[in-house]
């Protein structure tokens, strides 16, 4: 438990000290909240009923799948693997200390979005907070389980950055945090139900828990896990 408790603090360490991840996790939502929390509640001013779980999607979205697969791809394209192994630790040490890094780095950020949506633009707090908090909790672990499969399978750590905005992109803008989306055509909307920050966003903005909702995230991150799984015994193998 000890060991853990140290190779948490040290990742946590090493993630602080991570330009991409404070980057990714803080400075770019932070940017995004202040130029699109003014837009969308100046030409749009329902969107203040919905602003903190929108702009909390694109901030948990953005931090998982381009900040979490660089630091993945640093630990299982280089030396440290030789180093874990030659150890004996466990190469899924690092990929679970990583995601709980991640995970505590979100939540943080998720935070500061509830406190300073209300204070600058009016954004309602949403109602049922056993939901908001519920859903947050599940979008930021499926997402951090999607982008944990981009840091493990892409070889070539150049290429881990494409990967990710090819995921980040549709993952937004497809979600309904843009625009409802009812508005995008048909085709568009079912490509949206396969990213989770589209059923993250409606979890969060539902009144209660439904399984229409949570399967969908539960099979994404089922899945995931098990991809995670299989990549790691590859990386053993190499």
């Amino acid at each position: 438990m000890n060991g853990f408790l140290y190779g948490f603090t040290l990742q946590w360490k090493l993630d602080l000290r991570s330009r991409t991840m404070l980057i990714t996790c803080y400075a770019v939502p932070l940017l995004f909240f202040a130029v699109m929390g003014g837009i969308f509640t100046s030409v749009m001013p329902e969107s203040k009923e919905t602003l903190i779980q929108s702009m909390t999607v694109f901030a948990v979205t953005m931090g998982a799948l381009i900040g979490l697969p660089p630091s993945l791809a640093e630990i299982y394209r280089s030396d440290i693997k030789n180093a874990y192994q030659a150890n004996g630790v466990p190469l899924s040490l690092g990929l679970i200390l990583i995601n709980i890094s991640a995970f505590v780095h979100l939540l943080i950020m998720s935070a500061i979005l509830y406190v300073l949506a209300p204070i600058l633009f009016g954004a309602k707090i949403p109602e049922h907070l056993e939901t908001y908090l519920g859903g947050l909790v599940i979008l930021i672990a499926v997402s951090l389980s999607i982008a944990s499969i981009i840091g493990l399978a892409v070889k070539d750590t150049a290429n881990t950055s494409m990967f990710s905005i090819l995921l980040f992109i549709p993952s937004t803008m497809l979600s309904g945090i843009m625009f409802p989306s009812e508005m995008l055509p048909q085709a568009f909307a079912i490509v949206g139900k396969l990213f989770p920050a589209t059923w993250g966003y409606k979890l969060m903005t539902d009144s209660a828990f439904s399984l229409q909702t949570l399967c969908p995230l539960l099979g994404i991150f089922l899945i995931a896990v098990i991809l995670c799984g299989v990549l790691l015994k590859r990386i053993r193998t190499r």
